[in-house]
């Protein structure tokens, strides 16, 4: 049980993690020094997708399910609501590169209001 926790724990962690990179520019409106926290995540999304690499938190996850003798993703609020966000069917490197440009373009409309406030607060 606290095997199969820890690795739902993981699963919410990810989400967190993906939804950080795609709006913490957003908390940059909120406070600046927050921009020193976004950026590397934003970086790290942008890269884990146009690399058609594995996020790190995959295959930490994929263990804790191992260990807690889950072969899949059945069952629980988690596994159907979070799973198939995070591991959609079907990803393909065309697809990759869409969500890299999406997150991209997305930082870029949020960077551009960032950027007015500041320009009309410290002009």
């Amino acid at each position: 049980m606290i095997i199969r926790l820890a690795a739902d724990a993981v699963l919410v962690i990810h989400l967190a993690f993906i939804v950080w990179a795609v709006l913490g520019g957003l908390a940059v409106l909120w406070r600046r020094w927050m921009l020193w926290a976004h950026l590397p995540a934003l970086g790290w999304g942008i890269w884990i997708e146009l690399s058609h690499g594995i996020c790190p938190l995959t295959p930490l996850e994929n263990y804790f399910r191992d260990r807690a003798g889950q072969a899949g993703y059945d069952g629980g609020f988690i596994d159907h609501y979070l799973v198939s966000l995070i591991y959609p069917a079907g990803l393909t490197p065309t697809h990759q590169f869409g969500l890299a440009l999406a997150l991209v373009l997305i930082n870029v409309v949020i960077y551009g209001f960032v950027w007015r406030r500041w320009r009309r607060r410290y002009a």
